[in-house]
């Protein structure tokens, strides 16, 4: 694992020690990060290569996202002939944008693309045609790299992540009533976020509540945001694991509102106790997935909100339903035996084709 000392992904700030430890059975390697992301210059920057910035300017904006970490190149450099593989996590930082081409004949990506405005930057098409592999997380994400690089993209395959079965949990509801969780609810996982779709959730919650008696919303995470005051709305920040199994195994559905994303983890997780999903179908992988699993519903408008909502809580047994075929979904796509078969199967086709190469 060749990686950075930083802990922090917005400042990059060097936390953990330089050179090489061990966890469990891998080996990790990590270099110093050489200095922290400029805030205010990076998001002058991303407005102008937004705005039709030449290759220059969008090279710059990968450094300038950082981790800028010169001695992992350099590692990379002098050490490339010594991995048989070196498999990039996500396009869109300098380890994967300047090291990748360095390893090209031998590189696996994994892009974790969303379809936001980045992905459509000039010089993203020729970076996308140089791995020698490539595993996604999604149908949609494969389509949206292969598009972007202009040519179909072998050897691939979509995998997703590799998730455990869980057990049903003993007395989860004395759990919430110990914290004061109401009985009705829907739930949000994770970080309280604008780029999350967290404004657009409250704002369409707070026009249902305003027609409609009982249900909550409850937030688990860190907000990023102001959450409004209201009756109704129950911001728990970080929760300790207890009391999130206990929140996802009795919610009435879990609330993904996120327009952009590669793969939602928190979707899939309440898949797996069975809680169907109210989704943002502006987001063509949320879409996609519930869609693939007949595990919950979507919404593009307030009014396609309100009714989500609404046939979740009077129609119980449907409810129950999509929840079971959420679990389902996982069980056929998401269990480990399922996921590494996929993964090692592109590891072997790429490998194979790199040593006829050489």
């Amino acid at each position: 694992m060749l990686t950075t000392c930083a802990r922090d992904y917005v400042s990059w700030a060097n936390v953990f020690p330089s050179g090489e430890s061990h966890d469990g059975t891998i080996r990790v390697l990590r270099f110093p990060v050489e200095r922290e992301r400029r805030l205010k210059d990076f998001a002058q920057l991303t407005d102008e290569i937004l705005d039709g910035g030449g290759r220059e300017q969008q090279e710059e904006w990968f450094r300038e996202n950082g981790p800028i970490v010169p001695s992992l190149l350099e590692h990379l450099r002098q050490h490339r002939s010594s991995y048989d593989l070196v498999l990039f996590w996500t396009f869109r930082y300098y380890p994967s944008f300047f090291g990748l081409p360095l390893v090209a004949e031998r590189a696996v990506l994994v892009p974790t693309a969303e379809e936001d405005r980045v992905v459509t930057l000039g010089v993203l098409a020729e970076f996308f045609r140089k791995p020698a592999g490539y595993l996604f997380m999604t149908p949609e994400e494969k389509a949206l790299v292969s598009t972007r690089a202009g040519r179909p993209l072998q050897p691939a395959a979509t995998v997703g992540i590799g998730i455990d079965s869980v057990t049903p949990v003993a007395d989860a509801r004395s759990t919430l009533d110990g914290h004061g969780i109401p009985a009705e609810y829907v739930l949000y996982l994770g970080r309280i976020d604008q780029n999350k779709g967290c404004q657009t959730l409250f704002d369409y919650f707070q026009d249902y509540a305003a027609r409609h008696q009982g249900l909550s919303l409850v937030l688990a995470g860190p907000a990023k945001m102001r959450i409004p005051v209201h009756p109704r709305i129950h911001a728990l920040g970080y929760v300790p694991d207890d009391l999130r199994t206990a929140l996802l195994s009795q919610a009435q559905a879990l609330m993904v509102p996120s327009p952009y994303e590669s793969l939602s983890i928190v979707l899939l997780e309440g898949w797996n106790r069975a809680v169907p999903a109210v989704v943002n179908a502006r987001c063509r992988v949320l879409e996609g997935q519930v869609r693939r699993a007949n595990g919950g519903l979507y919404y593009r408008s307030a009014r396609d909100f309100e009714e989500a909502l609404r046939f979740l809580l009077t129609r119980s047994a449907e409810r129950d339903t999509l929840g079971r075929q959420g679990l389902a979904y996982v069980e056929r796509e998401y269990r480990w035996p399922t996921v590494l078969g996929r993964i090692e199967s592109v590891l072997a086709a790429t490998q194979d084709a790199t040593s006829e190469k050489t």
